[in-house]
């Protein structure tokens, strides 16, 4: 039976010229199979068949302008992709996702009957300031508690989502509130239990914190110059300790290891915590902010200092946030496509209150929600301070953060009062402990800790008789005992054991800490904290104290780094935790394969002149990247990254070519679905269209640049932005990725001193090369003609991808 094979609907254009023909008479070829390539002013696509079978004959030749269902060629066929009753694929796969939608809702409508544990006080307790008939406000948390104790919390919550349904259809006007009350989100009976060696895990702890602030007051004292910072590692020492004793994966033969992003601020303790596991020597810690010296230490995480310890660039602040972002949802990327494993393998990145100021901070965190990256946790470490005072003084920043992340869909799990204070909460019958915490700001809860026992007593419990009672048989010292979840390494865990097994989110875990904890009257939840770069003798011993570290003073007034001996107790219990989580933290390292630089031969149509017809490089990259894709070994590992404007480009041809990367596939059938070049979204697509978003669209490509050493596979991503106006809003990435030693292309679209006359002076890009060139890593060229950009792209390809 013989098919003809007709031009497509190609949407406006008419008269299309055809520039080859990709088969020849006596071809066998498949549906999908591509057959001929053309293209108009503005860009070139491939016509793929629609039948399988044999070529019988070719009706058009190169250099022939087509339309509309034009005659191709004629197909001996015994089979058609369409007819009539056969159903479209995207349809089909509609069909199969709504089924499995339907599926899954209604297994969430069957209510859970696990077993709940008993607790001695099973009634919710409130404040019945303003409540008019407190007796009917008790029988209904009665109720309630009822439920919980019978039935568990997924009843409880159903029935409180139905209350709030019903009370909106009776027009009630119920207040919004995206915030839960300013105690902890895992409540003491729901916490799960580290097998840690507690004792152990504090000596170790204070090891890390002693070594980590005399190496920071070693190199002052030596070059008061250097700086460094003390108080940030201070107040998320536990934080760390908790996720490298038990949760953080290492890299090796058998896992793909898990990513943590460092707080740059930080890094005096992960060089302490390599130093007691023999990785660094006591000289390369004298080398501190010495980077030009052999075996120095940089001032922050940085791969290209120090390429074989971190893995990420996570200062300038902001960009460690977004990149990790990205980073886990280019990991999702990879699994969908098939290129690496599903190992379970999780993002981490640490930041500070402060840092959340930062608009690259929040900015993506909706993707991340949408995205349904679960396998992305945040740690927020909430001292309360930014560089040089409260974060919010005025205001509760764990409490912002909080609704900033569950508005976006985030899980979202508080960390803010330790152990010593559980039985207090317990016993709060009237509920006024609870209502002097969600009360009290920032500024007052900072204030306390750089005051004593007797203060808190006055300004906090004080506020209400009730709360006063409390506390009435603690002691000053008692009361100063209690403690912040964020230093509580009880707490710590549960929440990252709970954000460890959430499925379906992202997670932010938001912990309340104290900004230079230990650091006595100088630096201890002082505005002043996060400038000190020295402590006196006074402040030394202090520390030396209250972390019970075994140095004479003699030693402490030496600022003597303190390591017990390869066999204590405590160097071999931090090593064997390390080997049970598959190796050491931070460490980069790579065993990607390279990538053979493609045949000379798919580049031969751009050395020819294009004669009469003008061509810009744009219009030739896509010509070439069309090539590049029909190269078995270089086509899956391309990355075309775009930041919304891939028509413009002449670019609409990849997205029935490769697709458009969509986590959940296509749902819809979109409007232009009949055109050769409509748009489809596919879970395992290839390009990444990121939206109007370079900051997006330059962080996937650092993730993707970096992927030779993140996930051991090359990757070819080519981010191509808009011009100049797309090159200006990146340039503080474009230095993270230079610190990354990212291997990739970036490409300027319709760039050129005259190509966009008519939008303005800050359009016109005659310096964005001048910029790009100051970035030590990164090599700029500015083609003029086709073939340059053939020999650029071969050679960019077998520099970085081939001999790395």
């Amino acid at each position: 039976m013989t098919e003809k094979l007709v031009v497509p609907d190609i949407g406006d254009f008419e008269d299309v010229e055809v520039i080859e023909i990709l088969v020849k008479e006596g071809d066998q070829i498949k549906v999908n199979d591509p057959v001929v390539t053309i293209e108009s002013d503005k860009s070139s696509v491939e016509i793929p068949s629609t039948v399988s079978g044999k070529i019988e004959n070719i009706a058009i030749k190169v250099g022939d302008k087509i339309s509309k269902d034009d005659l191709l060629l004629n197909v001996s066929s015994s089979s058609k992709i369409l007819d009539d009753k056969s159903i479209p694929k995207d349809t089909e796969s509609i069909i199969k996702q709504a089924e499995a939608a339907m599926a899954q809702k209604k297994e969430e409508t069957v209510i859970s009957q696990e077993p709940v544990r008993k607790k001695e006080q099973s009634i919710i307790q409130v404040t019945k300031s303003g409540d008019i008939d407190p007796l009917e406000t008790q029988d209904w948390l009665e109720s309630l508690s009822a439920v919980i104790s019978k039935n568990g919390n997924q009843r409880a919550h159903f029935l409180i989502k139905e209350l709030i349904n019903k009370a909106y259809r009776e027009g009630a006007n119920i207040p919004y509130t995206q915030n839960t009350p300013y105690i902890n989100t895992i409540p003491p009976e729901a916490e799960v239990k580290s097998n840690g060696d507690q004792n152990i895990e504090r000596r170790i702890r204070s090891l890390i914190r002693w070594n980590a602030a005399a190496m920071v007051v070693r190199a002052n004292k030596k070059f008061p110059e250097l700086g460094g910072h003390i108080g940030t590692f201070a107040s998320a020492a536990t934080l760390y300790d908790v996720g490298m004793n038990h949760f953080w994966r290492a890299k090796n033969n058998k896992f793909g290891g898990d990513l943590v992003y460092f707080q740059g601020h930080s890094a005096p303790g992960m060089y302490a915590r390599a130093f007691l596991e023999g990785r660094l020597s006591e000289k390369q810690l004298d080398s501190f902010r010495q980077e030009v010296n052999t075996d120095g230490l940089s001032s922050y995480p940085h791969p290209w200092l120090m390429p074989k310890f971190w893995q990420f660039p996570t200062v300038s602040m902001g960009l460690g946030p977004m990149l990790a972002i990205y980073q886990a949802r280019y990991m999702k990327y990879l699994i969908n496509r098939g290129l690496i494993k599903d190992e379970g393998r999780k993002v981490w990145a640490f930041l500070g209150d402060g840092e959340m100021d930062e608009p690259e901070s929040m900015g993506a965190i909706g993707l991340a929600a949408r995205e349904k990256l679960d396998n992305l946790i945040f740690v927020i470490n909430c001292n309360l301070q930014r560089l040089d005072g409260p974060v919010r003084g005025n205001g509760k920043i764990i409490q912002e953060l909080e609704g900033s992340f569950r508005g976006s869909g985030w899980n979202v799990i508080k960390v803010i009062w330790g152990s010593y204070w559980d039985s207090l909460i317990a016993n709060d019958k009237t509920g006024h402990l609870v209502k002097i915490m969600n009360e009290t700001v920032d500024g007052e809860y900072q204030a306390m800790k750089a005051r004593d026992g007797a203060y808190v007593r006055e300004k906090f419990f004080g506020k209400y008789s009730e709360t006063h009672e409390l506390v009435s048989s603690l002691s000053d010292k008692d009361i100063w005992r209690l403690n912040r979840g964020g230093h509580d390494p009880h707490k710590v865990f549960a929440a990252y054991d709970k954000a460890s097994k959430n499925q379906g989110s992202p997670t932010v875990i938001i912990a309340k800490t104290i900004k230079g904890y230990g650091m006595g009257k100088t630096g201890e939840s002082v505005n002043t904290t996060h400038q000190t770069k020295k402590l006196d003798v006074d402040d030394l011993m202090y520390y030396r104290d209250r972390f019970d570290v075994p140095l004479s003073d003699e030693q402490v007034r030496n600022i003597e780094y303190f390591k017990p001996d390869d066999k204590s107790p405590e160097i071999k219990y931090l090593k064997e935790r390390r080997l049970n989580l598959g190796g050491f933290l931070p460490e980069r390292t790579t065993y990607a394969k390279p990538i053979k630089t493609p045949s000379k031969d798919i580049f031969d149509f751009m050395k020819v002149s294009t004669g009469e017809k003008e061509m810009s490089t744009t219009m030739a990259l896509v010509r070439m990247l069309t090539n590049l894709l029909r190269d078995k070994n270089i086509s899956p590992r391309l990355v075309p990254i775009i930041p919304d404007e891939a028509r413009t480009f002449g670019m609409e041809g990849f997205f029935q070519k490769i697709g458009i990367y969509a986590h959940e596939g296509q749902k819809y059938e979109p409007e232009d679905a009949a055109q050769l070049s409509s748009y489809r979204e596919d879970k395992s697509g290839q390009v990444l269209e990121e939206g109007i978003n370079e900051a997006g669209a330059m962080s996937s490509w650092i993730a993707a640049a970096t992927a030779y050493t993140n996930h051991d596979i090359e990757m070819i991503p080519i981010y191509i932005f808009y011009s100049m106006f797309g090159f200006q809003r990146v340039g503080d990435l474009a230095w993270a990725a230079g610190d990354s030693q990212a291997r990739g292309f970036l490409i300027g679209a319709t760039a050129g001193r005259t190509t966009l006359a008519g939008e303005g002076l800050q359009h016109q890009d005659g310096h964005s090369h001048l910029i790009a060139s100051t970035i030590p890593n990164c090599v700029t060229y500015d083609p003029t003609f086709h073939y340059e950009l053939a020999v650029i792209f071969r050679e960019g390809m077998r520099r970085m991808h081939e001999k790395k």
